[in-house]
């Protein structure tokens, strides 16, 4: 994921943010460009959740690029983190945090010839969850708070871990847009 606080600030409010994320379950890697969590899929969520709330400044329009994948063939950097228990040692600091965002989500489902299926179940879900906002090209657009959304992440990932051997799913966060 990629952080983009428009403020100029933003050095602070990124590496705060990243310095309170408590990673003691994920594999995790920053570099000029990004943030990189691995390891199982809840405290990889739990990690960016927490990362996310931490930066927000009701002050600050800022933006969040996530991309969460499953199946790469070959990539197995950190999994001995795979291992670890269901408990979230994030959740604690985040769970009573609510603000409003606005999200664009795609789904890539890889290697299956029914893919629209699945990308189908994903928006419905979204829509019988009162979050969906509309669509445009190439992308699902999402409206609700960070609790919600963070929520509709957590069943995206689960569903297709579920049903697909290897997908892409990407979301672009924004909060406090001055954009009407």
């Amino acid at each position: 994921f990629t952080l983009a606080p428009m403020s100029d600030r933003y050095i602070d409010i990124i590496l705060g943010a990243i310095q309170k994320v408590d990673t003691s379950k994920v594999w995790a890697n920053t570099e000029k460009h990004s943030t990189l969590y691995r390891g199982k899929r809840i405290h990889v969520l739990d990690a960016v959740k927490a990362c996310f709330v931490h930066a927000y400044d009701p002050d600050v329009h800022m933006t969040m690029e996530t991309t969460f994948s499953k199946g790469c063939p070959g990539d197995t950097d950190a999994e001995s983190y795979l291992a670890e228990d269901d408990l979230l040692v994030n959740e604690p600091s985040t769970k009573d945090i609510h603000f409003p965002v606005l999200c664009k989500i795609s789904l890539y489902p890889m290697g299956v010839a029914n893919y629209m299926e699945h990308i189908a179940h994903i928006v419905n879900y979204a829509i019988d969850q009162g979050i969906y906002a509309g669509s445009t090209h190439y992308v699902t657009v999402l409206e609700c708070d960070v609790q919600d959304l963070f929520a509709y992440f957590d069943y995206v990932n689960t569903y297709c871990a579920e049903n697909l051997s290897h997908y892409v799913f990407e979301a672009t966060l924004s909060v406090n847009s001055p954009t009407k």
